[in-house]
């Protein structure tokens, strides 16, 4: 009796239906979109549409290839990352500071906080850079008493001018990120920290902001790839950076076009390597967040390239 259980327990995933009809295997057939074949179709033609009518038009790509590490556009890439990186450190800064005010229950300083970042997100940057280069024909000294006089022409360098215009506007836009952040914090880290007898500033620069930083990375990565091209800007107030030395290359040589690409391949660059580096720092600020990271690229890579090894063995 046993037998005859074991053998038909065996057959009966095998054996065939209850009209006797052999089961067959099913078939799965996808479904075909055909709108996706289309659609990629399309673009693909586009694109290959547009590179032609770039390689075909009155430009020069000799000469984009050869000016591209012209020793005047790597002098200009220098002053961009140098200012770029200078405004931004002044507007974090400014930023934190701009934000502890705001969320302060001083009335006073929570008010001067509100004016700051009103009147410099309420204004273009292009504009405050006038106004800074400009602003020898309000004050003609820049006198501190004892501790530094100078006439405002020989302050006003357009270095300090292309930081101050750059970095007061990021601080305005980086304080909203930086209470946006804050605020995220649970009120119960703060709570404890206080039990525990911190001070409220030792808080804030312990227990909060690391906490914080989950929140504001993110941004604020994208606010110094924005910064990058921004920067293009201070070409009005006499800063030699990327554009404006592509330009005088450009208006010399005859080929304005063909500069503004050389630009725009290095701007492209320099975003692509920040953008790298704000990747992986969101990855480590993520940490305390997320248990499982998400794989890296190249974690993804050697995943695959260790299955293909697998699989090759296999064989």
């Amino acid at each position: 009796m046993t037998d005859k259980i074991d053998k038909g327990s065996a057959a009966a995933p095998a054996g065939p239906g209850a009209s006797g009809v052999p089961f067959e295997a099913i078939k799965a057939i996808p479904v075909r979109h055909w709108g996706r074949y289309v659609s990629a179709v399309v673009v693909v033609a586009l694109l290959g549409w547009l590179l032609y009518a770039f390689s075909q038009g009155n430009i020069i790509w000799d000469t984009v290839w050869d000016k591209l590490f012209d020793p005047s556009v790597l002098s200009g890439l220098w002053k961009t990352i140098v200012i770029s990186v200078a405004s931004m450190a002044l507007g974090l800064v400014l930023g934190i500071l701009f934000a502890v005010m705001r969320l302060s229950k001083n009335p006073v300083t929570g008010a001067v906080s509100w004016l700051y970042i009103w009147f410099f997100r309420g204004t273009p940057v292009y504009v405050q850079l006038l106004v800074w280069f400009n602003l020898s024909l309000i004050f003609q000294y820049l006198n501190l008493g004892p501790i530094y006089k100078n006439e405002m022409v020989d302050v006003m360098t357009p270095f300090m001018v292309a930081l101050l215009g750059l970095g007061l506007n990021e601080g305005a836009y980086m304080a909203e990120i930086v209470r946006a952040g804050i605020q995220s914090v649970d009120e119960g880290q703060t709570e404890a920290a206080h039990a525990l007898g911190m001070s409220q500033t030792k808080t804030m620069w312990r227990v909060v902001l690391p906490q914080a930083m989950r929140v504001i990375v993110p941004p604020t990565g994208n606010e110094f790839i924005n910064m990058l091209k921004t920067s293009s800007l201070v070409s009005a107030v006499q800063y030699t950076e990327l554009l404006r030395a592509s330009s005088n290359i450009g208006n010399t040589a005859g080929a304005v076009m063909e500069m503004l690409f050389v630009a725009s391949i290095w701007y492209l660059a320099l975003t692509s390597v920040f953008s790298v580096g704000q990747y992986y720092l969101e990855r480590r600020f993520a940490r305390g967040s997320t248990r499982n990271l998400p794989p890296t690229p190249f974690q993804r890579l050697k995943a695959n390239l260790n299955m293909f090894r697998r699989t090759e063995v296999a064989r």
